[in-house]
């Protein structure tokens, strides 16, 4: 099992992505910390799929644009034991506002979660990390947003180029700790944020048709690449944003 022994916090795990990433981890042989917002019965769910791969497992509700919040979710984490990963995953999403139309508020909201809240997250695991000698792992999922234009998203894009970068400084600035940093960028994946998209026969078509590989993500695949990131064998790999997306993004200009 590439995780054994390993104690993991994933944000965001209550469904889709974080939710493969938690139960993925736990037959890989961790224990999981479940972070989520709002979905108390997902969560749950989370919970019941990793103690049935024979893991612990505790269900901390918070929001991780709340530094407080995530001193919270860090303190129950240590009931499991010492950190060794990090997996930044929950997000908000938004779509169709342009910044002429953008309040406060939804501005606020979307870069406080996407940008703040993993940078909250890997602050008290980098101290945490320090405190027990360093080692460890950081793995953010951004988006494909982080490399193409987001009209009518300009902060959602905003915020998973500014994850991008801030995997990159962490890289440098944590090596001598022998932590590493790295990022996923997944395209089109099916989970419940874009059902409804892949439900709509037009939208879908449209999706489909700037996808190379005309199929949408399963979030299995991005926890395949988060396990491989946060395991011994990508010892030697930090500082890289590791695009999963059917082709998409090589597709833009053409699409």
């Amino acid at each position: 099992m590439k995780l054994e022994h390993r104690i993991a916090i994933v944000t965001g795990a209550d469904s889709g992505i974080g939710q493969a990433i938690a139960e993925l981890f736990a037959h890989e042989g961790a224990d999981v910390c479940i972070g989520y917002h709002t979905d108390r019965e997902g969560a749950e769910e989370t919970k019941r799929r990793v103690e049935k791969a024979g893991r612990r497992a505790v269900v901390v509700q918070g929001d991780v644009g709340r530094p407080a919040d995530v001193e919270a979710l860090f303190q129950a984490a240590s009931g499991l034991g010492i950190v060794d990963v990090l997996v930044n995953n929950a997000g908000k999403g938004m779509g169709g506002t342009p910044v002429a139309e953008l309040e406060d508020e939804m501005l606020e909201l979307v870069l406080r979660t996407d940008l703040m809240g993993p940078l909250f997250c890997c602050r008290a695991f980098i101290r945490l990390r320090k405190k027990h000698g360093g080692k460890g792992r950081i793995v953010t999922i951004s988006s494909v947003a982080q490399h193409l234009p987001t009209p009518g998203s300009a902060p959602y894009g905003m915020a998973k180029a500014g994850v991008g970068s801030l995997t990159r400084s962490l890289a440098i600035e944590l090596a001598p700790d022998r932590i590493n940093v790295n990022n996923i960028a997944p395209g089109l994946i099916q989970t419940p944020m874009t059902q409804e998209t892949l439900d709509d026969p037009e939208k879908s078509r449209k999706s489909m048709d700037s996808i190379p590989w005309h199929r949408p993500g399963q979030p299995e695949e991005i926890a395949r690449l988060a396990v491989f990131l946060a395991s011994d064998d990508a010892d030697y790999v930090t500082g890289q944003t590791w695009t999963m997306d059917g082709g998409l993004t090589m597709n833009w200009g053409g699409a």
